[in-house]
């Protein structure tokens, strides 16, 4: 299952960076999160990364 990012998302840009497979761009007001290439960081870490630290706290499963 692949992440969503919310339209709570702030644009502030810390998810981006800590995607493992770059699959995190940048969309016209929101970040977006290409629900093809999300493995929820599996392989790379116990949870995902950018909603660790997302502060918004706008990154939910889709």
């Amino acid at each position: 299952m692949a992440l969503y990012i919310t339209e709570e998302c702030t644009y502030c840009g810390a998810c981006e960076p800590e995607c493992p497979v770059s699959c995190i761009t940048a969309g016209n007001d929101i970040y977006v999160i290409d629900a093809a290439a999300c493995t929820e960081c599996s392989g790379y870490a116990d949870a995902p990364a950018c909603v660790a630290v997302c502060p918004a706290e706008c990154i939910v499963q889709a």
